[in-house]
This record gives structure tokens, C-alpha cells and sequence, in this order.
């Protein structure tokens, strides 16, 4: 059957490397049974055929994303559950975290603070490579349950917390680090995107109403000064060559120690600053 599948999406014009990558993941995530699994010839019962059947013909039909026709993505090494409330884990925002994380342990960090939290990847997984307490707020009640389910599989219920806030909207407290994957994307540039981004991902969760794709890193840098500690530090995830005019932000509003990381694909993909 997985040699069907792969022709059936090489045949609607995906590419054999994608499509191997997609089957691989839609059978572990259906019946557990990994690559290495399939070349030992495990066998696929009836029932979890048919269903990895119709959920492969939704996907080549409709181009709606496998992960939410499957309810999970993976994320650092870990399964966390989505849904069309949550923007779907992205590979690069693994930097964000692998940053937050050197911060966290470099300056003994205890409270952290993840805006725009959606599945609460980025909180989980702070939270489960830390002694640190990190609270994620999102505007969307459907993320949050969706963040809350992934602490509970995780075991992390009195490390990662979730709360409803439109940003600083329901946040008295202050923190030693507050991490954002924020919206980037200019509206502007929504018919540019793949069908699977423009189409199913919620749209709150990608674009802006500016043209440069900056106004939450503008929003959040402006208000953290009130929710951060001395010493404390921002980090952000990036959009493409959004590096210098992010960096800018961060100086108007009084930050320092500025520094930038590229992902694998040399892509200026994480900025860091710090509190005075």
C-alpha cells in the first residue's frame, strides 16, 4: 500500500521526497508503526488502511495539511495535537526554541512568558527542557484547549500554564523571558502562499495589517518593558528579512545585546535582546 500511496501523490504533483515524507508520518501516526517498521514488513490491518486511505484522498483532493486531517504534527521530537484553531509546528521554530532554552539555562531564567502560545509547542518544550515555569496566552479559545491538552499529554501541568490575552491584555505580572512566534506576513501577500497555508491555516494566527509584517514584534517590544524584569530578554521568530527592521524596533524601544540566528537554510530566522 505505501508505494500506491507514493504514486498516488507523485501523480497530483507532489514530489517523490515530500510524498515519502507524508506517508511515513500518516501511517506512524495511525497505527505506530515506524519506516524501519514497514521495511520489517508490518503488516497494516484493514481498518487503519482504509482510514489512512480516505485521509491520503482529503489530502491530494482538497490540499488540506495531513497534520490537521491527522490531529497531530511533530515538533522537536514530540507529538503535540493540532487543529484548525492552531497555526501547524513548523521545523524552523525548533531554533526559537533551542535559543530560548540557552537563554533560560545561561541566566537562570525561571519565568517565561510565550505570546501567541497555538498549540503550546514552544511552551511545552521550554518548559519540558527547563526548570523554568512558562506561562503561554493566546486570543483563541480553541488554541488554548488545544495547548492545554498538549501539557496534559506531556505532564507538564504545573510547568506550563495557559491563559486567554490579547497580548499584555491580561497579564499583570512580570517575567525574565517573553518568546514570540508571532503573525508576519503582510495580508498582502496571502495569494502568494500555498494553498495548504493560505486556505487552512488560521489566518489570525499568519498576517498583519501592515505592509512590512511588524506590527506585533512592534507591539510586544513596546509593552514588555512593563512585564520584564531587570535583566530580563525578548525572542522572537522572524520572517524572511524581517532581521533588520526587527532589530531596529528592538533599539527604539530600548533594548540591547542584540543577536540574530540563522536556521539551517541560511535564513535569518531568531533575534534575541536584552532588558536593561
Amino acid at each position: 500500500m505505501r508505494k500506491k500511496w507514493i504514486k498516488e501523490y507523485k501523480n497530483a504533483g507532489f514530489d517523490e521526497n515530500e510524498a515519502i515524507a507524508e506517508i511515513d508520518f500518516a501511517i506512524e501516526a495511525i497505527t505506530s508503526f515506524s519506516r524501519m517498521d514497514l521495511l520489517k514488513d508490518a503488516q497494516i490491518n484493514d481498518s487503519d488502511r482504509q482510514k489512512l486511505q480516505k485521509i491520503i484522498d482529503e489530502r491530494l483532493k482538497n490540499r488540506r495539511p495531513l497534520a490537521q486531517l491527522l490531529g497531530c504534527a511533530f515538533f522537536a521530537g514530540k507529538r503535540f495535537k493540532v487543529s484548525e484553531d492552531t497555526l501547524i509546528p513548523r521545523p524552523e521554530t525548533e531554533l526559537l526554541v533551542e535559543k530560548s532554552v540557552e537563554l533560560i539555562k545561561k541566566y537562570d531564567y525561571k519565568q517565561i512568558l510565550d505570546i501567541g502560545t497555538g498549540t503550546g509547542c514552544i511552551a511545552c518544550m521550554v518548559a519540558l527542557k527547563t526548570d523554568a515555569q512558562v506561562l503561554g496566552v493566546d486570543i483563541s479559545t480553541g488554541a488554548l484547549r488545544c495547548a492545554l491538552d498538549n501539557a496534559m499529554e506531556m505532564g507538564l501541568m504545573n510547568r506550563a500554564l495557559f491563559r486567554k490575552s490579547d497580548i499584555f491584555s491580561n497579564i499583570q505580572e512580570k517575567f525574565d523571558l517573553i518568546i514570540s512566534n508571532p503573525p508576519y506576513i503582510p495580508l498582502s501577500e496571502k495569494e502568494n502562499l500555498q494553498i495548504e497555508v493560505r486556505e487552512y491555516d488560521p489566518a489570525g494566527a499568519l498576517f498583519t495589517s501592515d505592509e512590512k509584517g511588524v506590527e506585533f514584534y512592534e507591539k510586544i517590544a513596546k509593552g514588555a518593558k512593563n512585564h520584564l524584569n531587570p535583566g530580563g530578554a525578548l525572542a522572537f521568530e522572524l520572517g524572511i528579512g524581517q532581521h533588520e527592521d526587527v532589530s531596529c524596533i528592538l533599539c527604539e524601544n530600548g533594548f540591547s545585546n542584540i543577536e540574530i540566528f540563522k536556521d539551517l537554510s541560511g535564513i535569518e530566522r531568531v533575534i534575541t535582546a536584552k532588558n536593561a
